[in-house]
C-alpha cells in the first residue's frame, strides 16, 4: 500500500477499526455534504458520530484521512460488487444491462457519498486525487468492458466503446446529483430502465435486441408470478427493465 493510501491508526484490532471508521465516515458524510468539506470540523464531526474527538485521532490522522476514506469506500464498493452482481450472467447484453443496474442502486445507496465525490476530490491532497481518479478509472473500465463483449459478439453496432461507459457512469451519477429532480417522477428501477433505452438500445444490432426483449420478457414473467411484496426485487434484480404492467 503507498504512503497516500494508507490511513494510520492507534487501535490494532481490525475488527473495531472498521467499526469505528464506518461510525465516524457515515458522520463526516452528512456533514461535509450539508455543510462543506472546508467549513467542517473535527469537533462537528465528533459530535454527530457522538464520540470524542479524541477517538477520532486514534482512528484518523486528519479530515484529509475521513474525506479520503469516504470517497475510496465508494469506489471499492463498485470495484466489489458489480463484478459480484454479474457473476454467473454469460450472455454480454444482460451482463452489460446489470452492471449499470448495479453502478445505479450503488449510486442509490451512497447518494451523499456521490455527490461529495464531485464537490469535494479536489480538496483532498494532490497524491490522494490521484487514487481516487485510477479507482474511478477501474470501474469505469468494468462497464467499457461489459460494452466491448457487446460489440465483437456483434450484439451491439461498433462504437466508442470508452465514450459510452462515460456516458453511463455519468447516467448512473445523475441518480445522485439530481435526486431532487428525479425522485418524484421515477423509482430507481424506472430510472436504470430509461437509461438503457437511452444509452443501450439504440447501439443494439437485431440479435442484439432480441436478446433484450428476451431479458424483458422472463423478467415479466418473474414479476407477474411473484407475490407483490417480491415484484420491485424481481424488477431490481433483472436489470431495471420493464415489467408486464408497462
Amino acid at each position: 500500500m503507498s504512503s497516500a493510501e494508507s490511513v494510520k491508526s492507534v487501535v490494532s484490532d481490525p475488527k473495531l477499526v472498521e467499526e469505528r471508521r464506518h461510525q465516524i465516515i457515515r458522520a463526516a458524510t452528512k456533514l461535509f455534504s450539508e455543510e462543506g468539506y472546508y467549513t467542517t470540523t473535527i469537533l462537528q464531526i465528533a459530535r454527530e458520530a457522538k464520540v470524542s474527538t479524541g477517538l477520532i485521532y486514534q482512528y484518523f490522522g486528519d479530515k484529509d484521512d475521513i474525506l479520503f476514506l469516504t470517497l475510496k469506500q465508494v469506489l471499492d464498493t463498485y470495484e466489489n460488487e458489480i463484478p459480484r452482481q454479474i457473476e454467473g450472467l454469460t450472455h454480454p447484453v444482460e451482463r452489460l444491462c446489470r452492471a449499470i443496474w448495479a453502478y445505479c442502486a450503488i449510486v442509490d445507496a451512497q447518494r451523499d457519498a456521490t455527490v461529495l465525490a464531485y464537490r469535494s476530490t479536489k480538496s483532498l491532497r494532490a497524491d490522494r486525487r490521484g487514487l481516487i481518479m485510477d479507482g474511478e478509472t477501474r470501474t469505469n473500465r468494468l462497464i467499457e468492458k461489459a460494452i466491448r463483449a457487446c460489440t465483437t459478439g456483434g450484439f451491439m453496432r461498433p462504437i466508442n466503446e470508452h465514450l459510452l461507459s462515460y456516458q453511463c457512469v455519468t447516467f448512473a451519477h445523475a441518480w445522485a446529483l439530481k435526486y431532487w429532480a428525479f425522485r418524484d417522477r421515477y423509482t430507481l428501477a424506472e430510472y436504470v430502465d430509461e437509461g438503457l433505452q437511452l444509452m443501450v438500445e439504440p447501439f443494439l444490432t437485431t440479435k442484439g435486441k432480441t436478446v433484450l426483449t428476451r431479458i424483458r420478457q422472463s423478467a415479466a414473467e418473474a414479476v407477474s408470478e411473484a407475490p407483490a411484496s417480491a415484484a420491485a426485487t424481481a424488477t431490481a434484480a433483472s436489470a431495471g427493465v420493464k415489467s408486464s404492467n408497462d
